[in-house]
C-alpha cells in the first residue's frame, strides 16, 4: 500500500458498515480519504478517532445525498478544489427496499436505481475524468457489489435490488473494457460479499426487526472488517495485474 500514501480516495457510504470501516483503514495506510454520506455526523465523529488515533492519513467528512446529481458534480468539484482530484474511487454506497416485482412502490425501485446504479455510475464517470485530467494512469475504481449481482436469490424483497447488483455486474466489466479501450492502467474491480453484518439488514427490515434477526440466524455472515481486507489487498496488486471480481462468503 505504499504508493497510496499522501494518495486521495473517496468512499461513499462512509458513515456506517462497510464504507465507515474501510474509510478508517485507508487513513490508518496513510490516504487522504473523502467520506460521503447523507449523515456527516457519524463520519465527523470517524474522523475524530483518527486524528486521535495518531492515523497518518486524513479523514474529510462530505455531507453528499448520492441520489441527486447535482450533489455528486459539487463534491467532485470541491475534491478538485482541495485535492487536486481523486486516485481511487470505492463505490460503496448502495440500498435496498423490501419491495417486491409484484407489489413494490415505484419510488422504491426508483431510490434503489438511483443509487446502487446511477450514482456510482455518476461517481465512476467523474472519477474517471479526475483521473485524466491529471494523466493519472494507476488510479483504481472499485464497485461493492454482492452475491446478488450474479446469483437471483429466491427472496422475494430482494429481487429488484438483486436487479441493480446485476447492473453493477454489467457496469463494472463494461468500465473495463471501456479502459483498455482507451488504452490506460486504471483498475476496475467488483467485491461481492455474501452477508455482512451491518445495518444493511436492520435498515431493509426497519418495521420488522424479527424479519432481520431471522436472516442472521438463517445464514453465516461475515464481518466489515472481511471486505476491508478483500479492498485493500485489490490495491496492493501490482499495478500489471488486474483483480476482476472478489467472491466472498462466511464458511
Amino acid at each position: 500500500m505504499e504508493r497510496w500514501q499522501g494518495r486521495v480516495a473517496l468512499v461513499t457510504g462512509a458513515s456506517v458498515g462497510i464504507g465507515a470501516a474501510v474509510a478508517v483503514e485507508l487513513v490508518r495506510l496513510g490516504m487522504k480519504v473523502v467520506g460521503c454520506a447523507r449523515d456527516v455526523g457519524k463520519i465527523q465523529k470517524l474522523a475524530a478517532e483518527c486524528r486521535s488515533a495518531g492515523h497518518p492519513g486524513v479523514l474529510v467528512p462530505f455531507k453528499c445525498d448520492l441520489s441527486k446529481e447535482e450533489e455528486i458534480l459539487a463534491m467532485f468539484a470541491a475534491i478538485k478544489e482541495q485535492y487536486k482530484g481523486v486516485d481511487v474511487c470505492i463505490n460503496n454506497a448502495g440500498l435496498a427496499h423490501p419491495e417486491t416485482l409484484l407489489n413494490g412502490k415505484t419510488n422504491s425501485w426508483k431510490n434503489m436505481m438511483n443509487v446502487n446504479v446511477l450514482a456510482l455510475s455518476i461517481c465512476t464517470r467523474e472519477a474517471y475524468q479526475s483521473m485524466k485530467e491529471r494523466n493519472v494512469d494507476d488510479g483504481h475504481i472499485i464497485n461493492l457489489n454482492s452475491v446478488c449481482g450474479h446469483h437471483v436469490l429466491p427472496v422475494a424483497d430482494l429481487h429488484f435490488y438483486t436487479a441493480t447488483k446485476y447492473a453493477v455486474t454489467a457496469l463494472t466489466e463494461g468500465l473495463r473494457q471501456e479502459l483498455r479501450a482507451e488504452k490506460t492502467h486504471i483498475r476496475a474491480t467488483c467485491i461481492s460479499p455474501g452477508l455482512v453484518d451491518t445495518e444493511f439488514a436492520s435498515r431493509l427490515h426497519s418495521d420488522n426487526p424479527e424479519k432481520k434477526d431471522g436472516i442472521y440466524a438463517a445464514y453465516k455472515s461475515l464481518e466489515a472488517k472481511d471486505i476491508v481486507s478483500a479492498i485493500t489487498y485489490v490495491l496492493s496488486a501490482p499495478p500489471h495485474v488486474q483483480i476482476k471480481d472478489i467472491h466472498i462468503e462466511a464458511v
